[in-house]
């Protein structure tokens, strides 16, 4: 990753996303992202609500102006711009906003974290661009996060081991979601919580977490453990800063996550 790598800049409810990184999903929308420098989007569905083109923001849906947290992200773009002219870019954590709704609305009260020795995580305001995921996706993580994995992944492949990344960050809204998912499939959410944290809770948030496989095997699956790129793994990631969250018999009622690794530098 030479140059200048692309950053995303995070709001409790907008992400401010670099120009060229998102699908287009119909030609207005294809024309506008060809030239924006930003894209405005919506965390809770993912709706693209405006391009920040260089003669202006260029609205994206009806009544943008009536978007919630359209100012904040303004407000966030423009001292980022500031901060980055300044040499000053220092990563702050947003807010828990909305934490009790998001647990309410699955059922759960605020003991949880008490309860399963999880502490709560928040989002931070800038993610660094980590190249693509398995799918293509771009992969997001916290920015001394993204450079530790290119290392990781340098290091492996120069020992022909390839690890793929699966997911790196993943927003509150974005976690409620995959609750809400599995739930309509039928799912209770005692189910889920084997295996996804509660919103708030997953190290996900952070952006110093990812979930790792290698080509050929199914994504998240215990069935990593017998892989080269698990035993590589097992072998050299604490020394790229790298530890394995949920081992067999963890205390947070968490199946074993053979995939999942967290940047946590001593």
């Amino acid at each position: 990753m030479r140059g200048i790598v692309p950053v995303l800049i995070n709001t409790p409810e907008i992400e401010l996303w670099p120009g060229g990184l998102l699908r287009a999903r119909s030609n207005h929308d294809a024309r506008a992202l060809a030239r924006a420098r930003h894209v405005l989007r919506r965390k809770r569905d993912g709706q693209y609500l405006a391009a920040d083109l260089p003669e202006g923001l260029l609205p994206l849906i009806p009544r943008l102006g009536h978007e919630p947290g359209l100012d904040a992200a303004l407000d966030a773009l423009e001292h980022y711009s500031q901060s980055r002219r300044a040499g000053l870019e220092r990563v702050r954590e947003l807010p828990l906003d909305r934490l009790e709704e998001r647990l309410h609305a699955l059922g759960l009260d605020d003991g949880y974290g008490e309860r399963t020795g999880l502490a709560l995580v928040p989002e931070p305001d800038r993610l660094g661009f980590a190249g693509h995921d398995r799918y293509r996706r771009p992969l997001w993580l916290h920015p001394l996060a993204a450079r530790a994995w290119a290392h990781l992944h340098a290091a492996a492949l120069g020992d022909g081991v390839v690890l793929e990344a699966i997911s790196g960050y993943r927003s509150h809204d974005y976690q409620l979601g995959i609750f809400e998912r599995k739930l309509a499939r039928g799912q209770s959410v005692e189910q889920i919580l084997t295996v996804n944290a509660a919103p708030g809770y997953s190290e996900h948030h952070s952006g110093l977490a990812l979930d790792i496989g290698a080509p050929d095997q199914p994504p998240a699956e215990e069935s990593f453990e017998t892989t080269a790129a698990f035993a590589w793994l097992r072998a050299q990631a604490g020394g790229y800063g790298f530890v394995m969250s949920y081992p067999r018999d963890n205390p947070h009622g968490i199946v074993y996550e053979p995939w999942h690794w967290r940047f946590a530098p001593p």
